[in-house]
């Protein structure tokens, strides 16, 4: 059997029809196939890439690291420098507020911790999330996903569960004293990229204040420089209780994280001990591949030129706005939701985006829109080029 044979038989797969690219290299913004071609990653790996694929202080960083040791036991037991030292780096970069970093696998393991920080430290069991919100498919990530159609099949589900009309600023007397947490992105991505209104956040964060309700922001995938910010809940002049971040977290390994204050997170060690445990959570090579991405992330310019980039492409784009080749373009800092107007034409357009040689995706809840979020670090020159292909795959349309 051919490797494209048996990744179909003996892979579970999350959907039929996958793309099934056989990519045998990833360097910078470009992945390579068996074949030799090369396509230029637009995505991300969904937000993961942000340094850029195998950036070489990340491969030094995970050589040096594997030099000393691999994993040696559970999370939480071992002094672990690799984690030490990263979850200083975080927490020296957030509101004092937020100084206990809780480190595991994934954003959904991220999520289920912090909802269970929050049940656990207010003695509360109501949860408050969004419509159209994204937050994992685990059973307690999926619990306070706002699609329908990907979660009723597998009910019964986490009870207590409320959803709001994201930027609908009446819903949020919903939130009241029975309510543990509201969960939300700044950005909801999977919606199509649609950003909160303005004053939203901020009515959000004093509705939590005034139940007691803590605020748990996912910044899974819209944090470490994507909106032109480290974290993106820092544009809006907020602070949430718990922070929810994964993908770009481990610059290419993987890792999740959640953080809130020290008093708050003491609460899953007591009453019972262990209240949340992982086996590989923090697992030292993610930690330094972490560290060694946040270094480069906070060089001069890279995220500040975030926006820019965004711009750019946004201006590209303007052409086939105006012919009507696209019905509408939505950005925050350097993503972009791309509407085709017509969900029949996504298939046409990614396979015309392939054959261009350029990766790209669209939204959970928005199959009309595809998504642009490249690696922070690709150039101007890069740009052009990309959206030279793009351009031929809508001319397809």
């Amino acid at each position: 059997m051919t490797e494209r044979e048996l990744f179909y038989r003996y892979l579970g797969l999350p959907a039929f029809g996958p793309m099934a690219l056989d990519i045998v290299k990833a360097e910078g913004v470009y992945l390579y196939d068996r074949d030799g071609r090369d396509y230029i990653d637009m995505v991300s790996g969904i937000s993961v890439s942000n340094v850029g694929h195998r950036h070489p202080k990340v491969i030094e960083a995970i050589k040096k690291q594997a030099d000393d040791y691999l994993y040696v036991n559970v999370y939480g037991e071992f002094i672990h420098s690799p984690q030490v030292k990263l979850a200083e780096k975080l927490s020296s970069l957030l509101p004092s507020s937020l100084d206990s970093v809780y480190f595991v696998n994934s954003g959904a393991e991220a999520i289920e911790g912090a909802l269970k920080l929050a049940k656990r430290y207010t003695g509360r069991s109501g949860i408050v999330s969004f419509k159209n919100a994204y937050h994992g498919s685990t059973q307690g990530a999926l619990s306070i996903l706002g699609n329908e159609t990907m979660k009723q099949a597998f009910r019964p589900l986490l009870p207590d569960v409320s959803f709001l009309e994201y930027n609908n600023f009446g819903d949020l007397d919903k939130i009241n004293f029975h309510t543990a947490c509201v969960v939300a992105e700044t950005t909801q991505s999977e919606a199509g990229l649609i950003p909160s209104a303005e004053g939203f956040m901020v009515q959000l964060r004093k509705r939590c204040n005034e139940t007691g309700a803590l605020l748990i922001i996912d910044d899974v995938q819209m944090g470490f420089g994507r909106t032109g910010h480290l974290f993106s809940f820092e544009e809006y002049g907020i602070v949430p209780d718990i922070l929810v971040l994964a993908k770009a977290l481990g610059a290419g390994l993987p890792l999740g994280a959640f953080i809130a204050g020290k008093q708050v997170m003491d609460a899953l060690a007591t009453n019972p001990e262990l209240g949340h445990i992982t086996t590989f959570g923090g697992h030292p090579l993610s930690c330094a591949a972490a560290l060694a991405g946040l270094d480069i992330m906070l060089q001069p310019g890279l995220i500040q030129k975030a926006s820019e980039k965004g711009r750019f492409i946004e201006e590209l784009l303007a052409p086939a706005l105006q012919s009507g080749t696209i019905s509408a373009v939505r950005r925050k800092g350097f993503a972009l939701g791309i509407d085709l107007g017509d969900p029949s034409k996504r298939k046409t357009f990614l396979d015309a985006a392939l054959q261009q040689g350029v990766f790209t995706d669209y939204y959970l809840f928005k199959p009309a829109t595809f998504r642009i979020a490249p690696p922070l670090v690709i150039s101007e020159d890069e740009i052009r080029e990309v959206m030279k292909r793009l351009m031929k795959a809508l001319s397809s349309l």
